[in-house]
């Protein structure tokens, strides 16, 4: 598979503009007639709006785990930003693509669409699962309906590749997140009409 058939796949995938505050199914449906071309079948979970979904797919035997490829399909706005070539178009400057999600992480799910008729050409006897999830980049919250999709989902993946930007360094593992919520309540000194805020 030539690198000039990922850089096709990227720069169609680009083209759609997944901003998380936008709609991905238009991306979805491309990648999964794509996907049915070579004879895959997908899943699709639609979120409770009907306007985005994650795709779930498997290349080879489904009686089997398998490793999974995991990216998200939405991006960050580019609202502000000082862009000097269209952002939702690739440009090719010194061999580097830029784009929005060139990165973060079109590109990774572009060399998947490339590589799958590879994959598919090599008789797996370990099955490939292509997961592509939707609003990462607003607290992850897509994956969560892909993930309780997999208790119906059998067997599950044995592993899995997550595509996001490491600097070319494979990493085993992902900084650790804490969450706060604080509540505060104003209240006035007897007599007083200035106001305080105080945590609870």
């Amino acid at each position: 598979m030539s690198d000039r058939s990922s850089i096709d796949f990227i720069t169609k995938l680009i083209s759609f503009d997944t901003t998380s505050r936008n709609s991905n199914m238009e991306l979805i449906h491309y990648i999964r007639d794509y996907l049915q071309s070579l004879g895959v079948d997908s899943l699709l979970v639609e979120d409770e709006t009907g306007t985005k979904a994650n795709l779930y797919a498997t290349l080879g035997p489904k009686d089997r785990p398998g490793i999974m490829l995991s990216g998200h399909t939405d991006t960050v706005p580019v609202d502000g930003q000082n862009w000097s070539s269209d952002p939702f178009t690739v440009t090719e400057r010194d061999g580097k693509l830029y784009a929005r999600g060139t990165c973060d992480m079109k590109g990774f799910i572009g060399i998947c669409l490339a590589y799958a008729p590879k994959f598919l050409e090599r008789g797996l006897e370990i099955p490939i699962h292509f997961a592509f999830s939707h609003d990462e980049e607003v607290g992850c919250l897509g994956v969560k309906s892909l993930i309780e999709k997999f208790k119906d989902i059998k067997p599950t993946p044995m592993m899995g590749i997550v595509g996001e930007p490491t600097s070319m360094q494979v990493i085993i593992g992902h900084k650790g997140k804490q969450s706060y919520r604080c509540h505060v309540r104003v209240w006035r000194r007897r007599g007083s009409t200035r106001s305080n805020t105080r945590p609870r």
